[in-house]
């Protein structure tokens, strides 16, 4: 007789847990991002001949294990974006920003309406809003291999990949509340209605959060209870997020929300003996999400089956690489300044990584009137343009800023001998 859980659950969580570090790992050997390692290893799961593992990750509590995961990545994403810094930048940054959103997402409209005939608007409008996601993670591991964190080029990345993430999960919003609706094009009433719920939800949450949030970590960092904090942090996310599910959006809106506002925050814990001071935020945060969120990207590999790549599917998948792509290094062109090579800026924003998957993620859980959303096919071409934008990105950018290195200083070198 079992109580609770039953064991092969917990078997099961424990092999994508194990599965998705040796799939990170292999990947880090490889020098490619992680979560690459992870995804593929759940393709691999996904495709062998064992049923009840797959059944058994699309359960209820391995279900809610991912998304859990992918609560506290999005969080995290927003802890690493900077609002102070986002406001510095914004006015260079702004036209990379929103081109990166608009020419993707305009491009994988079009994509869609070509190649599915048959599928609704808010599929179309879904797969354009997918194509609009940039992975800062996957961008600043680049540039901190290669030395350049500290470029002009460096900085209008990154700059433009956070406001890309907000004007990103804006769209998400707006489109899953689009697809909820029913898939049609909906009234300009009601556009106006879904755009100004989901515009005035994270400005009011990012007010609200900035009033509050700085005081009520002041006031648990004088509590006794070891790692309230870490706690704290945890159920500011989920709180947030649960605001944002309960106004008609997306949850993972409110968790990249709830990170923004806490991102100044650094406080002292007063009875953690591990820690060393004063401590930012993400510190509580990183220990969890470092379990639950490769389960995310496990389970999304698992839903990838390889026996129905079909021709249309991989037409698609093709169709959306060179637009990820193409749209994005075109964004690049709208970067504002002297001396700047434009090309490395747009190629900088082409990975979509994890932010890319989570978007598509949101789409096979949006089943107006019962029927997902997204098909398995669609599902599986959006995934495949995620990992090759992902995996094709970074050695192009790398290159890209290598071989621009080289070109300045052969000029400067050509300088010095003319003046000699």
């Amino acid at each position: 007789m079992e109580h609770g859980v039953a064991a092969h659950t917990w078997f099961a969580l424990a092999l994508l847990i194990l599965a998705a570090k040796l799939g990170g790992e292999a990947a880090r050997r490889l020098r490619q991002p992680s979560v690459l390692g992870e995804l593929a290893v759940g393709v691999l799961l996904g495709n062998l001949p064992f049923e009840g593992l797959a059944r058994l990750a699309k359960g209820p509590e391995l279900t809610f294990a991912a998304e859990l995961g992918v609560m506290l990545l999005l969080f995290q994403v927003g802890l690493e974006s900077s609002l102070r810094e986002m406001a510095k930048i914004a006015v260079r940054a702004g036209g990379v920003a929103s081109l990166g959103v608009i020419l993707p997402s305009a491009l994988g409209f079009g994509a869609s309406t070509w190649l599915l005939p048959h599928a609704t608007p808010a599929v179309h409008l879904f797969v354009g809003a997918t194509m609009c996601a940039t992975s800062v993670g996957i961008t600043a591991s680049v540039l901190k291999d290669v030395g350049a964190l500290g470029s002009e080029e460096a900085k209008m990345i990154l700059g433009a990949a956070v406001i890309d993430d907000i004007l990103g999960l804006l769209v998400l919003a707006i489109v899953s509340a689009i697809a909820m609706t029913g898939g049609g094009m909906p009234a300009p009433a009601t556009l106006a209605r879904i755009t100004g719920t989901a515009l005035a939800f994270v400005v009011g949450a990012i007010a609200f959060g900035t009033l509050l949030f700085g005081r009520v970590y002041r006031l648990a960092s004088s509590l006794r209870t070891p790692y309230v904090l870490g706690a704290l942090s945890v159920a500011a996310c989920l709180l947030v997020a649960g605001a944002s599910a309960a106004s008609g959006l997306a949850a993972i809106v409110g968790a990249y929300a709830a990170g923004l506002l806490l991102d100044d925050v650094s406080v002292a814990p007063f009875n953690d003996k591990d820690a060393t001071g004063v401590q930012h935020v993400e510190a509580f945060v990183a220990p969890i999400a470092a379990v639950f969120a490769p389960v995310f990207f496990v389970r999304t590999g698992m839903s990838v089956k390889l026996s129905g790549l079909d021709g249309g599917t991989l037409a698609l998948a093709s169709a959306l690489v060179a637009t990820a792509i193409g749209g994005k290094v075109a964004a690049g062109f709208g970067a504002r300044g002297k001396n700047l090579d434009r090309l490395t800026v747009g190629f900088g924003m082409v990975p979509r990584g994890e932010v890319g998957l989570i978007f598509a993620d949101v789409g096979t859980r949006i089943a107006p009137g019962g029927i997902p959303l997204l098909s398995p096919g669609v599902y599986s071409a959006l995934v495949a343009a995620v990992f090759a934008t992902t995996l094709l990105a970074p050695p192009a950018l790398a290159a890209r800023i290598r071989s621009t290195k080289a070109r300045s200083l052969r000029n400067r070198e050509s300088l010095e001998q003319e003046k000699s």
